[in-house]
């Protein structure tokens, strides 16, 4: 097997993007998805365990309700859309998998499901329980709820917190691309990028943001940006071409993003967030002592932006605007925008109480 063999990745997260498995019509390319529940089936009979991330329930549902632009019109289309494929998706994977012995799960989640702590252990034990009897969810983003503040916005990125739940070694993420070019793919001139070591502003630059099937939801970006999530958690990401039969056992082109190495469980939820209550800025000096292993302090923050409380979840920017790190506040906004650039024995006269060491503890922050 070409992509994360059972023997090197125990467990394995597959995402499959609207546009491989929904025909341009709206009905289910079943015979391909057959394929590739027949590469689950052999991938459990080897031993490893399987969850897959599906999209194309706002594509089934948009058919069956006649609705225009592939039921992404408005919110309340995509909505009633995905309430309506959702059953459609989950009976047609039930089938093809059953066709092959296996047992699947439906598991539907928000992000709000997996950015709160308690709800995201909560997701994490049932996947382990799923996996370890041998089921294979079946997870989808829950579409008919969620609203445009509370949403993953593509599958790209929810697979990947997906393998941070269960704990996985690999993702896959089959798209209609191999992979990585140095350019837009269209362009005769792009070169295909087969291993990405470290993702930084230059392979960033390379993304472009456009699905070009006009099914999905996410492009280029969405999945670099999985990459950087999977890649904290410490599971490399693949991205590969589902324009292919049986796709997971076929050695086709692809490109992967390796992990260095796995961080805390904790550290990598915080890496892995996606929504940030408020943000601080740092100064040059700060930035350098977070990659230290540092606390943040006050001393070295020029500027707070947000509404944000106690415990919050904060973002720390750099003076270009890049995220360096994401943490834990030590303070509500109110507190932190009167302690920025004061030092911390200032920080007893200004609050009036003993002050706490730092706006954000290093056991608590996870540096990007």
């Amino acid at each position: 097997m070409a992509l994360f063999p059972p023997s090197s990745c125990p467990r394995l997260i597959v995402k499959i993007g609207s546009a491989l498995l929904v025909d341009p019509d709206g009905g289910v390319r079943r015979d391909w998805l057959a394929g590739i529940a027949a590469d689950i089936a052999t991938r459990t009979q080897e031993g490893q365990q399987v969850a897959v991330v599906s999209s194309g329930a706002i594509a089934l549902g948009a058919r069956r309700l006649g609705l225009s632009k592939g039921g992404r019109a408005s919110l309340e289309d995509a909505q009633a859309a995905a309430a309506t494929g959702q059953i459609a998706l989950c009976q047609v994977w039930a089938e093809m998998l059953g066709a092959e012995g296996l047992t699947a799960a439906q598991m539907l989640v928000t992000l709000d499901d997996l950015e709160h702590r308690r709800r995201y252990l909560n997701a994490a034990a049932t996947l382990d329980r799923l996996l370890g009897l041998g089921v294979v969810p079946v997870i989808n983003e829950n579409d008919s709820v969620a609203t445009e503040e509370i949403r993953f916005g593509d599958n790209d990125r929810l697979a990947a917190r997906v393998a941070q739940a269960a704990g996985a070694q690999g993702v896959v993420l089959l798209s209609d691309v191999d992979g990585l070019y140095d350019r837009n793919p269209a362009d005769p001139a792009a070169r295909h990028i087969a291993r990405v070591e470290r993702i930084d502003a230059h392979i960033e630059a390379m993304a472009d943001g456009g699905s070009a099937s006009g099914m999905g939801s996410g492009g280029m970006v969405s999945k670099i940006a999985a990459a950087r999530i999977a890649n904290a958690a410490g599971a490399h990401l693949a991205i590969a071409s589902g324009r292919i039969e049986k796709p997971l056992s076929i050695d086709a082109r692809h490109t992967i993003f390796v992990a260095e190495k796995s961080a805390p469980a904790r550290k990598a939820w915080l890496a892995g967030g996606l929504t940030a209550r408020g943000t601080f800025t740092v100064d040059a000096g700060a930035a350098r002592a977070l990659e230290r292993g540092r606390s943040l302090l006050a001393a070295g923050v020029t500027a707070v932006a947000g509404d944000f409380a106690r415990g919050d979840l904060v973002a720390i920017h750099d003076t270009a605007g890049r995220t360096i790190a994401r943490g834990l506040s030590e303070y509500g906004h109110d507190e932190a925008a009167r302690l920025i650039g004061k030092r911390n024995e200032e920080h007893a006269a200004l609050l009036g109480y003993a002050p706490r060491a730092a706006l954000v503890h290093r056991s608590h922050m996870a540096v990007l």
